[in-house]
């Protein structure tokens, strides 16, 4: 799965890496560790404003939600079912990629997973890199206010991530670059429902 990640560049670092702009600069924060159950707002790109840096909520939102407390379930959707999932059918032809430079997760060192070594997980050949995400647009009933919100989506873990994440062996949906445009104009979410085979490295931290 994928609940922590990091994005610590500058705002010109990222918008020459992606060749694109932030709408909102002022809203972006660099920070060492997100945690998706801050539910915080993170840059992507979506699909419809590929030149354009957008501040979403992590966390999905479908459009049908009472309320928002259907995000806690939401930050990942398993790439092969998400097509079948009510929370995410209506949403998985609308693509955005969710931009990091690295992300975290925890081998268990046990069976019960007590005691457990946290790594970080960065590609080889991205400085600033994109997650496969897909994204909502719901109105919070209450106030009217439009919250954008997007899921991580996931897939069955490649040789290294099944050794790092153990217990559950699954890991994020990685893009290599040359695919960010396959995957914003919809590419069958099929071709990336395996061990996606982008070089990462896993360092263990403190």
């Amino acid at each position: 799965m994928c609940y922590r990640t990091k994005l610590n560049k500058k705002i010109f670092s990222l918008e020459k890496s992606l060749d694109a702009r932030f709408l909102e600069p002022d809203k972006y924060q660099p920070q060492l560790e997100i945690n998706a159950f801050s539910f915080s707002e993170t840059p992507v790109i979506t699909y419809d404003s590929p030149g354009e840096i957008q501040m979403f909520q992590w966390g999905l939102i479908p459009f049908w939600a009472k309320d928002d407390t259907i995000k806690k379930m939401t930050l990942n959707s398993k790439i092969e079912t998400a097509a079948e999932k009510p929370a995410f059918r209506n949403s998985v032809d609308n693509r955005c990629l969710v931009i990091a430079e690295a992300y975290y997760e925890w081998q268990w060192l046990d069976p019960k997973g007590k005691t457990k070594q946290k790594f970080i997980l960065e590609p080889r050949d991205q400085e600033v890199f994109a997650f496969a995400g897909i994204f909502s647009t719901w109105k919070n009933p209450e106030n009217n206010n439009i919250i954008n919100s997007y899921s991580i989506l996931t897939t069955e873990a490649n040789d290294l991530m099944s050794k790092v994440h153990n217990n559950k062996k699954r890991m994020p949906v990685v893009l290599k670059p040359q695919d960010h445009k396959n995957w914003l104009q919809g590419s069958d979410l099929r071709n990336f429902a395996l061990p996606y085979d982008v070089p990462l490295t896993a360092t263990a931290i403190d």
